[in-house]
């Protein structure tokens, strides 16, 4: 079967009436069993790694904002905007181009990583940078919606957790039910809240009888949701969960509460270590905030929080091309040597 893309496939479950879909084919993501990675981390559990990075703009984004296109050209908008650390900002520009209409990204001058600037360039976003961080973009976001009549496509626009939420959808189709435990970053809160929403929608039509624990993580610089309180300047190298004052936040919790689950933060530190960690032990290269989810798990291993027996779905939200300068700082550089087999063969010790 030719794979139609997340509005077409799982229309009936999603609020969009018969509106033509804006797509690029996104959704059908891969869920990789990690043995080796389980192993490592210590878990006696079945580990899967739900990829979406293999979306078309490389994030999971795309599953929202295909749902969010699809109704603000429905609607009748011609332009939408959005506040962005990266990766929303690389989907709303591509998908902006595919359904016709203008777009315009708000960032934080120095804190979105080049690979996910390039896309937002690239599929021909005005993008402005502005002297704050993310908050500040988005409440400029939200000032000029009001005024000029923009469509806001961030998550504070409840199509994109009706996108988002398909990944839950998938999961379970792909599993023959639920997992036990899911477990993923969280910076603007988005997504553990449209992965609960779907995992509640799946029980209530009877697709499955029970629902996972869902455990979120954010970066120790990042954590608001952890600590109870915004963060004015939050810090981390994962970009992407780089948010001080959550629009989820309220759903996040509720997530977390609702499930039995768990919203804790992890360094950077134990991020890098998780990024390397998954990248040589199963050969999948995600973003620093991905990594987020697999330090995550470490910790909930160490404390035994993890049940034997189990099934875990870690979410990997977006390619570690998004990001490679982080790649190339934290990985020891080649080995220079003279053009001579005797000399390439000393340094690989053969």
């Amino acid at each position: 079967m030719r794979w139609p893309g997340v509005v077409e496939y799982y229309r009936d479950h999603l609020p969009v009436g018969d509106a033509e879909a804006v797509t690029l084919l996104e959704g059908n993501t891969p869920l990789i069993e990690a043995p080796r990675l389980a192993r490592k981390i210590g878990i006696d559990a079945r580990l899967f790694l739900k990829y979406e990075a293999m979306n078309p703009t490389s994030s999971f984004k795309d599953r929202g904002m295909t749902v969010a296109m699809t109704m603000a050209r429905a609607e009748g908008a011609s332009a939408v905007i959005c506040a962005s650390t990266g990766n929303t900002s690389a989907s709303a520009a591509a998908y902006a181009a595919r359904a016709g209409l203008k777009s315009f990204v708000i960032i934080p001058h120095g804190k979105i990583a080049i690979g996910k600037l390039s896309q937002a360039v690239m599929h021909g976003a005005q993008v402005v940078e502005i002297d704050g961080n993310f908050d500040d973009a988005l409440r400029i976001v939200r000032a000029v919606a009001e005024q000029r009549g923009v469509t806001v496509v961030n998550s504070t626009n409840p199509y994109r957790l009706q996108g988002q939420k398909t990944a839950s959808f998938e999961i379970c189709d792909a599993l023959g039910g639920p997992p036990d435990y899911h477990v993923l970053p969280v910076g603007n809160a988005g997504n553990i809240s449209a992965y609960w929403m779907g995992y509640k929608e799946y029980r209530d039509a009877g697709v499955i009888s029970e629902l996972p624990k869902m455990m979120g993580f954010q970066a120790e610089g990042a954590a608001p949701i952890v600590h109870g309180h915004p963060i004015e300047d939050p810090e981390t190298l994962a970009t992407a969960i780089r948010i001080g004052n959550p629009v989820g936040w309220k759903t996040a919790e509720a997530a977390r509460d609702e499930s039995g689950g768990t919203i804790e933060m992890v360094t950077d530190g134990q991020i890098i270590d998780a990024y390397k960690l998954l990248a040589s032990t199963e050969g999948i290269f995600a973003e620093p905030a991905s990594a987020a989810t697999i330090a995550g798990l470490r910790s909930l291993a160490r404390a035994d929080a993890i049940e034997a027996k189990t099934v875990v779905v870690c979410t990997l939200t977006g390619h570690g091309l998004k990001d490679p300068s982080n790649a190339i700082e934290v990985c020891a550089e080649p080995c220079r040597v003279p053009a001579d087999l005797d000399a390439v063969l000393e340094v690989m010790g053969l």
